[in-house]
């Protein structure tokens, strides 16, 4: 055998260590035929900031000029908010005519809700929702008079007054109703006026917090990694699945950072769901939804059961009486089953089609997914409503 020189085994081991770097970097080049693409989205459409939010008000009032279509003398709240505001106008009624002459069927009393956007000032306007706290049977025409609206704190925001947009409407003649929609809640476009801001220092904060939509590891650190590139440097960093830290310099101008920073696109890994909502029958498949090999057998029994009455009639001279006999049936029917076999690497579009070639229905289909997640053939998230 030959031996090989110092300087022959050195140029063989930097010829083998070449051959398995290149095989390392062919191996990680090609991609995996079964990976999911992956999805950009803005920071802003899937990350919101802490402390910039909306605030939720609500208030109290009442809605005039109805015709005769508002709450009846039954319910007692509207007549005592009809006469405070009429005290508070210098008007002031005997106290005999406060529960016997008065009558309120043209007022109905009402909630109102609206939503306060961050950063609001005084002078800004808000939509309301405006909803029947009564029994009267359409708000059609009214006019909500100036109501207060509260915040969490007890504090008032803003001010709503204005007439009413309903999308629906109830007329009724002579114990005939017809309704359309929901005619007891209506709608105020710019029917508020805000009169007391919620103060939020942003100029002076050095930390900022991204929030994410939909907690996740992966995406917190690719968002944070995403931000560095874009902006050149180091400031922002994953707190948990959730949560990302930014550090802002002593320098920098806060609402320009923020605007960089919504505008950076992230690769995103959202959930796979599936969403049933059992009452109304309605199936929601996510198309990250990744399916296992399973086979299927669905089926059903049909039991019928029929109750009918007849009448037993005695022959003519018998002395007999006449009978009603209910006579009662019972009908057992087994639907032959059908089979559906899902393949490795089945998509959700497959999955579908199979169901509607055998005649499933929403109800059955739930019933398959929920079977489909106990037997591990489902990998998703599977959320019953």
């Amino acid at each position: 055998m030959r031996r090989i020189g110092p300087d022959r085994t050195a140029q063989i081991r930097e010829l083998f260590s070449t051959a398995c770097l290149g095989m390392l970097l062919t191996a990680t080049l090609v991609p995996a035929e079964n990976a999911p693409p992956l999805k950009h989205a803005r920071v802003k459409d899937v990350a919101t900031v802490e402390g910039i939010r909306d605030n939720q008000l609500v208030g109290y009032g009442i809605v005039v000029g109805l015709h005769g279509t508002g709450d009846s003398s039954q319910t007692v709240f509207p007549l005592q908010t009809l006469i405070s505001a009429l005290q508070r106008m210098g008007i002031n009624l005997p106290q005999s005519s406060t529960t016997s002459s008065l009558r309120v069927q043209n007022m109905a009393a009402v909630f109102i809700a609206a939503t306060l956007p961050p950063f609001a000032v005084p002078g800004n306007k808000l939509d309301v929702t405006v909803s029947s706290a009564g029994d009267a049977r359409s708000l059609e025409g009214g006019l909500l008079l100036m109501s207060p609206l509260y915040g969490p704190d007890g504090q008032i925001y803003a001010q709503a007054q204005g007439p009413l947009v309903l999308g629906g409407y109830s007329v009724s003649t002579n114990g005939n109703t017809r309704a359309l929609n929901h005619p007891t809640t209506g709608r105020i476009p710019s029917g508020a006026i805000v009169e007391r801001t919620v103060p939020f220092d942003l100029l002076h904060l050095r930390k900022l917090f991204l929030l994410l939509n939909d907690p996740d590891f992966r995406t917190a650190e690719m968002m944070a990694a995403a931000v560095n590139k874009q902006l050149g440097r180091s400031i922002a960093r994953s707190i948990d699945s959730r949560r990302i830290e930014i550090e802002a310099g002593e320098d920098d101008d806060i609402p320009n950072l923020l605007a960089r920073v919504e505008s950076v696109e992230v690769g995103v890994f959202p959930r796979a769901k599936v969403v049933v909502n059992e009452r109304t029958g309605t199936v929601v498949i996510g198309g990250d939804v990744r399916l296992q090999p399973v086979s299927i057998l669905q089926g059903g029994l049909i039991v019928n059961v029929v109750s009918e009455v007849q009448v037993s009639q005695p022959n003519p001279f018998s002395g007999g009486t006449t009978q009603v006999v209910q006579q009662t049936s019972v009908q057992a029917q087994d639907k032959p089953a059908n089979r559906i076999e899902l393949r490795e690497g089945a998509t959700v579009d497959e999955l579908v089609q199979s169901l509607e070639q055998i005649g499933a229905s929403a109800r059955d289909v739930i019933s398959i997914l929920q079977a489909m997640k106990e037997a591990g053939a489902l990998e998703a998230e599977l959320e019953v409503m």
